[in-house]
This record gives C-alpha cells, sequence and structure tokens, in this order.
C-alpha cells in the first residue's frame, strides 16, 4: 500500500508535526508513505517537494491580495482565514501517480486550491483528510468560535471587515460545497471535539468523519532524570520550573494575556512562590516576556530539535497551555508523555488530553485564577510521582505510533476495498 500525505509544510506547525510523525509511524508499520510539501526543511528522502517555480510564492501572495482587498484593505485578520484560490496541480506529480491513497492534512496558504482539490477527488483515488482545524468544514476560517454560520451555507462572517449574506465567506462555502460533490471524502478528527463541530457543518453531511489522534514517538518522548535534562538545558536545578512556549509567545490567540495574569495572582497570593518558581520560555519572542511575568525568565528561543524539545519537558515540572483556540496540541501530548503534568483552558480537545486532577489541571476558559490555581495545585498540592506516571501512561495508550498507525491502516484498507468492490 503506497500513501500520499499531503501539507503545506514539512515541519512548520502543529499539522506539519503530525503529518511528519503519521508518515514515520505508516512507514514503521509497513506501509511505504510520503510526504508531498511545498516548505520542506529537512533532507528526509521520505519528503517530496513541489517542482520549485515562481507560481508558489505567487499563489500565496494572490490569495492574501483577495482576502485583503475583501477585508477593506485592512490587515486585521489576514491570516485567520483562507480561500484556496490558488495552488499547485498535484495530479501530474509522480508521487501522485503512485499512491494508492491521497491523505490531505493543513493545505492552505498556497498549497492546494478548491479546483486543485475537485481535481484530486475527480482521479478516483480515495481521498482521507485529516482536519487540524475547522477550514475544511467551514467558508474560509479555521477557527468558528461561537459562529454557527457553517451549519447552513456561511455569511454574515466576524473575521471579514464588512460581512453579509453574500461575504466571501458564503462564495467560498458554495465553492467548497461544489468541489466536495465530486466525490466521496473520508474526514479524519485529531479530536473528539472537532469531530462533532465536523458533524454539523452542511459541507460535511455526504461525507464519513472519524476521530484518530495524532501520533506520537513514545521512545524519543519519555521520562529521564530530571536533574540531567536541566544541566544539558542550562536550566536552574534548585527552581520549580513552568515552561510555555508557542511558535510566536506573543500571540494573543496563545493566550500570553491570561498566563501572565494567573502568574501575577500567584505571586500575589503566594509571594514565597517568587523565589521558588521560574518561567522557561520556547519560540520566537520568548526573551519579551521577561518585563511581563513575575518570576524569573529563562527564554530558550524557537527549539526546531525534538530530541532537545524532549529535554525541555523533561527538565521543567510542569507545561502550561493557555491558548484561547485548539484542537489537540501535540505540545500537551509530548509533555505528558515525558512524565510532565500540563494545565490548559477548557477549549477544543484538550479536556480529552488532560485529565482533570488525575494527570494535569484543566482551567474553566478564560478564567486567568482557575489556571492560576491549577499551577499552583500541580507545584505545591498534587502528588508529583503519581500525576507524572498518570501523564504518560495517558499519552502512551492515546498516541502511541503503533496504535494510531494501525487505525490508519484499518482506514485505508477499508477505502480500498470500497474502491475495489466498485470496480
Amino acid at each position: 500500500m503506497r500513501v500520499l500525505i499531503v501539507n503545506t509544510s514539512e515541519r512548520t506547525g502543529g499539522a506539519a508535526v503530525a503529518a511528519n510523525r503519521l508518515t514515520e509511524a505508516l512507514n514503521n508499520n509497513g506501509v511505504k508513505a510520503k510526504m508531498l510539501v511545498r516548505d520542506k526543511q529537512t533532507d528526509n528522502i521520505t519528503t517530496a517537494v513541489l517542482p520549485a517555480s515562481w507560481r508558489l510564492r505567487w499563489n500565496f501572495l494572490w490569495e492574501r491580495f483577495i482576502i485583503w482587498m475583501h477585508n477593506g484593505f485592512r490587515r486585521e485578520n489576514l491570516f485567520v482565514v483562507d480561500i484556496a484560490n490558488a495552488g499547485t496541480d498535484i495530479t501530474r506529480l509522480p508521487e501522485f501517480k503512485e499512491a494508492d491513497i491521497i491523505h490531505l492534512h493543513w493545505i492552505n496558504q498556497g498549497m492546494l486550491s478548491l479546483k486543485n482539490i475537485k481535481k484530486i477527488l475527480a482521479s478516483g483515488k480515495p481521498v482521507v483528510w485529516t482536519m487540524h482545524d475547522m477550514w475544511p468544514c467551514t467558508g474560509i476560517c479555521h477557527h468558528a468560535r461561537e459562529c454557527k454560520g457553517f451549519h447552513h451555507h456561511c455569511g454574515q462572517c466576524g473575521q471579514l471587515q464588512f460581512p453579509n449574506e453574500k461575504d466571501l465567506s458564503h462564495q467560498v462555502f458554495l465553492q467548497k460545497q461544489q468541489v466536495y460533490n465530486t466525490a466521496p471524502i473520508h474526514f479524519v478528527t485529531c479530536s473528539h471535539w472537532l469531530e462533532e463541530l465536523a458533524r454539523k457543518s452542511n459541507l460535511l453531511h455526504n461525507h464519513s468523519v472519524c476521530t484518530i489522534h495524532n501520533a506520537l514517538n513514545e521512545s524519543l518522548f519519555k521520562p529521564t532524570d530530571k536533574l540531567s535534562a536541566r544541566k544539558q538545558t542550562g536550566l536552574p536545578e534548585e527552581k520549580k520550573l513552568i515552561l510555555f512556549g508557542a511558535v510566536k509567545t506573543t500571540n494573543k490567540r496563545k493566550g500570553i494575556d491570561y498566563f501572565v495574569e494567573a502568574c501575577n495572582l500567584l505571586a500575589q497570593q503566594c509571594p514565597v512562590l517568587k523565589e521558588k518558581v521560574g518561567i522557561v520560555v520556547f519560540g520566537n519572542h520568548a526573551d519579551e516576556l521577561q518585563a511581563l511575568l513575575p518570576f524569573p525568565v529563562y527564554p530558550l528561543g524557537y527549539i526546531r530539535s525534538e530530541h532537545e524539545m524532549a529535554n525541555v519537558y523533561n527538565a521543567v515540572d510542569m507545561y502550561v497551555t493557555p491558548s484561547l483556540e485548539e484542537n489537540l496540541p501535540n505540545t500537551i501530548a509530548e509533555s505528558m508523555a515525558c512524565g510532565t503534568p500540563c494545565v490548559g483552558f477548557h477549549i477544543g480537545g484538550i479536556p480529552e488530553m488532560i485529565n482533570h486532577l488525575t494527570n494535569g489541571y484543566v482551567a474553566e476558559y478564560r478564567n486567568a485564577e482557575d489556571f492560576a490555581r491549577g499551577i499552583h495545585w500541580i507545584l505545591e498540592e498534587a502528588d508529583a510521582s503519581a500525576l507524572c506516571k498518570a501523564a504518560r501512561q495517558k499519552a502512551i495508550a492515546s498516541y502511541g505510533e503503533n496504535h494510531v498507525a494501525k487505525q490508519h491502516i484499518q482506514l485505508y484498507e477499508q477505502l480500498l476495498e470500497k474502491e475495489n468492490k466498485h470496480d
């Protein structure tokens, strides 16, 4: 069986990491899997890249221009929506022709257009599409938040400057509807939360939807000696360390304001923690947090190496993710696999990952006080040994590489069997 996994980037972003890990997991379980990307960051032979062309840059810029124009020439929300009006026809590539299954992941920002997707569906090859956010089931947005427009036909989009019944979100919704009618698509969501939302979309009514979690290399992300990990990462040996991070740490959607507020509450309510606690930050702009937090900050910058990241998880006492929009964060799975408990808001798939007061703490959404309570509970009240053990057990049971690979293989086999019957 040959599977082609299609994603915009090879390594950048959560979807890229998940798609890359799935490729590796499938290959380790007897499937010949390849990734096809626009942006390649490694020399991995299992990753193919789109042929170099000026069109790749043009596709990205043309889509942004149309969004910018429809948004009243404002930059606000320029990257929170996508319209897939330009992309590359991959059906002519040898990697596509030799594949038995086409598995789409995050294909936005000029990778594939809706016309390209229609051509993929018309090829007759079975198509699986893993949803890493809501975009496949909405008109243009990646996170609909409280909006329910995608239940029917979109329009009046709150993420556009001039929303109306026939706005850009409605137009793209209708285009998607036409494309999706070409052939069946099997949608896979990474969380049950997203599956529930996807099933409500009018776009997906005639397509199957199921949940399969992202894969995780449990041999890499595993518990190691904390003191040794701190020495390797250059972190203080005597402090209780809280880990926070994102590609861009100052991104408001990653909840930085709530984290800062929670830390200030902790420092006010428990002044003794000022001497005991340190904040470890990974990601771009990490050094900017030093002026915002009441505890010492240890900025690590952007970490590309998974081995280095595993060391960081092992060096800290907990990982926090105050993100306001999430599906199934790879970082939580990674941290838990290293035996490091997490605190997160009750949003998206996070409550499916963290079992409240068993392997971590799930705080009330947008409640900085409860978030601070969760941090304090892990640092000062919980049984650290039991918490770490439970976190590791949950990660292996839910996201283990072989377990996730076998679920995908079973799905592929079902689709191929169905295709053979039709033939």
